[in-house]
């Protein structure tokens, strides 16, 4: 994938901490789960100019009257998706320059999707910032060069230049997919730059339940704080 003018389209889905949060900044060991119900897309078209399509509700910019946009940023905030997709476009090349991976020529447009609630744990941040990661690596056809294991270190790269406080675990199991345990000792940690990632059966899951707030706050910073 990735050569020619294909367009290029890939999805990560929100994800479940079962066990271990937050211990993954801790040299500890998780177990997370990717939700099927809750996704987010990201769409590659090859073009003349590097282009961030914005999206037109999560990165509304244009307002009915001053009240709108108000009220739009006390219950959403000022963040949306466009500064995802640049912050992973910069990752991602900043990592293929330091580690001498070439780069063909040519631009994109590249816009995105979600339906993972907003502000509830879901990991609706770094689902979009994975496809995206996944859309380039093919675009540029580099899967090879770049180890799934390093993968999720790059999700989170992105998020930290925007101030998003995280660990790896979202972002391992966005990557993997399904059920994944997670080891991050210290030993792997400083020796692989990365954890020990196991994926799991679902079927050993027992029925689950899903809850979240109507009235969500960013969990980024209430973990800051």
């Amino acid at each position: 994938m990735g050569s020619g003018g294909e367009v290029i389209e890939h999805k990560a889905y929100g994800r479940v901490g079962l066990l271990g949060n937050p211990s993954d900044v801790y040299y500890g060991r998780t177990i997370s789960l990717s939700l099927a119900n809750f996704w987010a897309s990201v769409r590659l078209e090859p073009s003349i100019d590097l282009v961030i399509v914005p999206h037109p509700t999560h990165d509304l910019l244009h307002f009915t009257s001053l009240f709108h946009l108000v009220n739009r940023l006390e219950s959403e905030g000022y963040y949306g998706g466009v500064r995802l997709l640049m912050a992973i476009c910069k990752v991602f090349h900043n990592h293929c320059k330091e580690n001498k991976i070439s780069l063909r020529q040519g631009n994109f447009t590249l816009s995105y999707h979600t339906n993972i609630p907003r502000q509830t744990g879901l990991s609706g941040s770094s689902a979009i910032v994975c496809a995206a990661l996944s859309c380039l690596l093919d675009f540029y056809n580099v899967r090879h060069l770049i180890k799934v294991e390093i993968r999720p270190n790059l999700v989170l790269n992105a998020e930290k230049e925007l101030g998003i406080v995280a660990g790896l675990q979202d972002r391992v199991a966005q990557v993997y997919g399904g059920l994944v345990y997670m080891d991050f000792g210290k030993t792997y940690m400083d020796e692989l730059g990365h954890g020990l990632y196991t994926p799991m059966d679902t079927s050993l899951l027992p029925p689950l339940y899903l809850i979240y707030a109507e009235n969500p706050s960013d969990s980024g910073k209430v973990r800051f704080l």
